[in-house]
């Protein structure tokens, strides 16, 4: 016999924990689903636990920065401090009990196990039936995925998972995957000592970013000792039980260790989707404005192809839950989404790049500054690299894309994403008052470099 409820949550991932607790503190009967730990990967295996690795990075290269600025300093790293912050204060050793209670605390009803639609608005865990009244919330999330490459399978490599637990710092460390993860975690085992090198398959770092951002953190890894070989194609992987060796063409490449930072694939297979009309074989669930993926079932988070961010999947998570109880509210809008790589220097983006733009047919209009040219650059000095981009609508006169890279730039974003997302024009935004001397203020230039 079915157990009945009013919301069966598949995936307690940032958004799926939100949306249960918003709809059960609401009065309604939920039953959350998992089979992995409470709260997804971020606290536990992504934003949490590695910016605890940048943070720590940050400051070994901050102390490096001393010599010829504030006196002299002799650094010694040490990944034990780092390692035992992320298993004690981030993860508590990979244990969900604190975010389980928190939820059920709100009134969930907490499940273990992995759940399948078996019917529109029925779900089986373990071999119990929920039925739910009003719907079925998807928040399922994504896990890494490695390339077909010829050797590769079988081997103890890396993924993101794995160098967040890390206890050691390998002596040396290929990166397979020049995107956010690979970026982020080269810098940070390389400042702790580790002789890394970065394999990317595209003809740049940071792909998505635009090619100044990608140009700039290629130049500052490769003065800070990492190896980075970008447009090349991995033939083979070997691992002989000491060491990595990767095969590119007639070259070859050899670490410690091998991380792979190629990409994630949805959580969607064995859901039962097509019981509800849906394709678990998509790479993405498409949704709304009302995160509607299908007669009473609503999908957030990863698995909509909105971008794998933690502040996506909580946005949604609150449109969702509004939707389900009935509740008006403005549809998703996507069109100042910001996203944050955390190296150093930071690249931060909102909106579109110059290629999208122009790719829409967008009447465009750029405008760039340096960071090194600003005052709070200039009197930053040490680790000052960086530059802000604007993308301007020339026929609106708005921003619909902006990129800040430098100290802090992930802070700055936040004043270029308001402009996009509120469309101010950018003759108001001239006209603003820029606190001196600060690294915002570097916008002020960009606007007035506007031009076709």
């Amino acid at each position: 016999m079915a157990d009945e409820c009013d919301v069966v949550v598949i995936g307690t991932g940032p958004g799926g924990e939100d949306a249960a607790g918003r709809l059960a503190e609401a009065g309604l009967s939920v039953v959350a689903v998992e089979s992995r730990l409470v709260g997804g990967e971020c606290p536990y295996y992504a934003c949490v636990p590695t910016k605890m690795m940048v943070r720590a990075a940050g400051m070994v290269e901050e102390a490096r920065r001393i010599p010829g600025m504030a006196g002299k300093a002799t650094v010694d790293a040490d990944w034990a401090p780092v390692a035992a912050r992320i298993r004690d204060e981030a993860t508590d050793s990979w244990d969900d009990k604190v975010a389980a209670d928190r939820l059920t605390g709100k009134g969930v009803r907490l499940v273990r196990g992995e759940g399948r639609i078996t019917a529109p608005g029925e779900v089986a865990v373990n071999g119990q039936v929920f039925r739910a009244r009003r719907g079925i919330l998807l928040n399922t999330g994504t896990a890494p995925t490695a390339p077909p490459i010829d050797g590769l399978a079988g081997t103890p490599y890396w993924t993101n998972r794995e160098a967040v637990k890390a206890t050691e710092v390998p002596a040396s460390l290929l990166v397979l995957g020049g995107g956010v993860v690979g970026a982020e975690m080269a810098q940070v085992f390389s400042r702790f000592g580790s002789r890394v090198t970065v394999v990317e398959a595209a003809d740049r770092l940071l792909m998505n970013e635009e090619p100044e951002s990608s140009a700039l953190i290629q130049k500052v890894f490769e003065r800070e000792g990492i190896g980075v070989r970008t447009g090349v194609n991995v033939t083979g992987v070997r691992h002989d039980g000491g060491e990595f060796t990767m095969r590119l063409g007639d070259e070859s490449l050899s670490a410690d260790r091998l991380l792979v930072a190629t990409g994630r694939r949805p959580n969607l297979k064995g859901l039962g989707l097509d019981r509800v009309g849906l394709d678990e074989n998509a790479r993405s669930l498409s949704v709304d404005g009302h995160m509607r993926a299908a007669d009473g079932v609503w999908a957030i988070g990863d698995i909509t192809g909105m971008g794998a961010f933690t502040h996506v999947s909580m946005y949604q998570a609150a449109i969702a839950a509004r939707d389900i109880l009935g509740e008006e509210g403005p549809p998703a809008a996507y069109r100042a989404v910001p996203r944050v790589t955390f190296t150093d220097p930071e690249i931060a983006s909102v909106g579109l790049t110059e290629a999208q733009a122009r790719d829409q047919n967008l009447p465009v209009r750029t405008g760039m500054s340096q960071i090194p040219d600003s005052a709070r650059g200039w009197i930053h000095k040490a680790g000052n690299d960086g530059f802000i981009k604007l993308v301007e609508n020339a026929e609106w006169g708005t921003l619909v894309g902006a990129t800040a890279v430098g100290p802090s730039a992930g802070e700055v974003l936040g004043f270029l994403a308001v402009a996009v997302h509120t469309e101010t024009p950018t003759a108001g935004l001239r006209d603003m008052i820029y606190a001196y001397p600060t690294f915002h203020r570097a916008i002020e230039p960009a606007l007035a470099d506007l031009s076709e």
